[in-house]
């Protein structure tokens, strides 16, 4: 059985991801549409060995796609999803534009692939924030066995989840200083060249940033919405790849090594952690990887049955386009039918 898709936002880093783990997974394809804004109409962009050329969305007809995979903005998402998804194609949406709509599942697949029985609803599935993928497949095992009460978490937060623009600005900004060129920041609020910025998209009235809130609502929708969570989202001079620093307090006792040993059976980790130098998981190490990884497993005795931990993953890649084209997958094996 094979499947028409339409790659929407085909020029951006995540759609050029989509594109490379379609191919890399050998999803079973009878034809991919690269799909854009009119102005990037014949662009080409890569299929595995084969070169497409961009189609403009504006003029596409979604009739007999089978699934759209978006990754072009809550705007374009908002306008179109819902389009495609009343000509039939299954939409699996990167953007935040569905993610807390009750009728919209919100999947990870490793996590909550039960939830896209609920697809039928609207025709559309959620892929949730890059920061809560990762965290919620490392969490997802631990909490099965000790039931996770509360969690804090600072994130590492790589340029290219802002995009390309933001990533220009990185190396930009980082010649700019080696060459005492003025530096402006555009994309980001302060210089982010050897610098940290603890702000990733707006302020919320109660002084947290609507990432930080995502990290929040969202975890409560895939896992549990019992969990308690506070994070602080933080910009770093870094590529590709988001780390995170977890601290956990269970309901039930646990240690170091109970972790480590649920979390290297579970499904999507990776678990490196040597208590030596160098034996634990850089962003560096994890780009083009489909793994989260999972350094620095220990116990935090400030809290009863605690535990903290370093995760890290590319988000490119198992943030958004990767974790896509595994909802596609799941969907596939659980429900869509389609003769060979």
């Amino acid at each position: 059985m094979s499947y028409k898709v339409a790659v929407v936002g085909a020029t951006g880093v995540v759609g050029h991801e989509m594109l490379n783990i379609l191919a890399e997974r050998e999803f079973p394809v009878s034809e991919v549409v690269p799909l854009a804004s009119r102005r990037s109409v014949g662009r080409e962009v890569s299929f595995g060995d084969r070169t497409l050329k961009v189609k403009a969305l504006e003029d596409f007809d979604f009739t007999g796609t089978d699934i759209a995979l978006f990754s072009a903005g809550s705007g374009v998402a908002k306008d179109w999803a819902p389009r495609a998804a009343a000509k039939g194609a299954v939409v699996i949406d990167n953007s935040s534009c569905w993610r807390m709509d009750q009728d919209v599942p919100l999947v990870v697949p490793e996590v909550n692939a039960d939830a896209l029985a609920g697809y039928t609803k609207r025709n559309i599935i959620a892929n949730p924030n890059c920061s809560t993928a990762q965290l919620v497949v490392a969490l997802k095992p631990l909490h099965d066995r000790f039931r996770i009460k509360r969690c804090v978490v600072a994130t590492y937060q790589s340029t290219s989840g802002a995009g390309n623009e933001a990533m220009d600005e990185l190396f930009n900004q980082t010649k700019a200083v080696f060459v005492h060129d003025e530096i402006e920041p555009k994309k980001f609020t302060k210089q982010i060249a050897f610098n940290v910025i603890p702000h990733i998209d707006t302020f919320m009235e109660d002084g947290f940033t609507k990432e930080e809130w995502k990290m929040v609502v969202e975890t409560k929708k895939i896992l549990d919405p019992k969990i308690r969570l506070v994070a602080t989202c933080v910009r770093v001079p870094v590529f590709v790849g988001h780390s995170e620093a977890v601290h956990l307090e269970f309901e039930e006792p646990v240690t170091a090594e109970e972790a480590r040993d649920i979390l290297r059976e579970a499904p999507g980790c990776m678990v490196v952690d040597r208590r030596q130098d160098g034996g634990y998981i850089t962003p560096l190490e994890c780009v083009g990887d489909y793994a989260t990884f999972i350094s620095r497993i220990r116990e935090d005795f400030t809290v009863d049955n605690g535990l903290a931990m370093w995760v890290v993953s590319d988000n490119l890649r198992k943030g958004a386009a990767l974790n896509t084209v595994q909802i596609a997958e799941s969907l596939i094996a659980r429900h869509l039918k389609k003769a060979a």
